[in-house]
């Protein structure tokens, strides 16, 4: 609380500089998962597939917002069509009844195998790594021949069950999410990109040489 600090100042700038060094660190070794994980998003929608999100908490939030860029728009200066993406974390209707009748474990696993067909992609984020409700909907993508992709942190069992895994190298929740909400952005901007603009054939990572 910063109210009962005694130098609020002090706190204040080293939030934001352990923020900045956690960036600092997953630009020095993030660049390769991300540019898969925006080459496998690429190929998912040039292929005519969408992409499925699921997450907890600050994460729900997470997928909310990257679903709307991919569906609307990244930003003004890049006019583009609507790329198909679905968070599977905004529907209460469908939440709170499978939570209530079956168990809240499952809800991203019950909407992967319900949503999701052969050439779509998961998205998953965990700051954890574990959660358990991100876990099943890994699962089920693989059985249903879905390709994968996870944003999580230092730890967990998701980065070992993923097509990719982009792991922000802290264990500091709110740093790993505030790294993650960058990581979409910039996911966002390599795979609009990639899949409108002109002579973008071939990888992203084939592209930008």
């Amino acid at each position: 609380d910063l109210s009962q600090n005694n130098n609020p100042e002090q706190t204040i700038q080293e939030y934001l500089l352990e923020s900045a060094d956690t960036k600092r660190r997953a630009a020095g070794e993030c660049v390769g998962s991300i540019i898969a994980a925006a080459d496998l998003l690429t190929e998912t929608f040039r292929s005519g597939g969408k992409v499925l999100m699921c997450g907890n908490g600050g994460s729900a939030a997470d997928c909310q917002h990257m679903a709307t860029e991919f569906v609307s728009r990244l930003s003004k200066d890049f006019q583009r069509p609507g790329m198909p993406a679905i968070a599977l974390t905004t529907d209460t209707s469908f939440l709170t009844a499978f939570s209530n009748d079956y168990e809240f474990e499952g809800i991203f696993e019950r909407q992967v195998l319900a949503l999701g067909n052969p050439g779509d992609a998961l998205l998953g984020i965990s700051t954890s790594g574990n959660s358990v409700n991100v876990v099943r909907a890994m699962e089920a993508a693989a059985s249903a021949s879905l390709r994968t992709v996870v944003l999580t942190g230092n730890g967990g069992s998701l980065a070992e069950m993923a097509d990719v895994a982009i792991q922000v190298p802290s264990d500091d929740t709110q740093h790993i999410q505030e790294s993650h909400l960058a990581i979409e952005h910039i996911l966002c901007h390599l795979v609009e990109r990639a899949v409108y603009s002109p002579n973008t054939e071939g990888s992203i990572k084939g592209s930008a040489q």
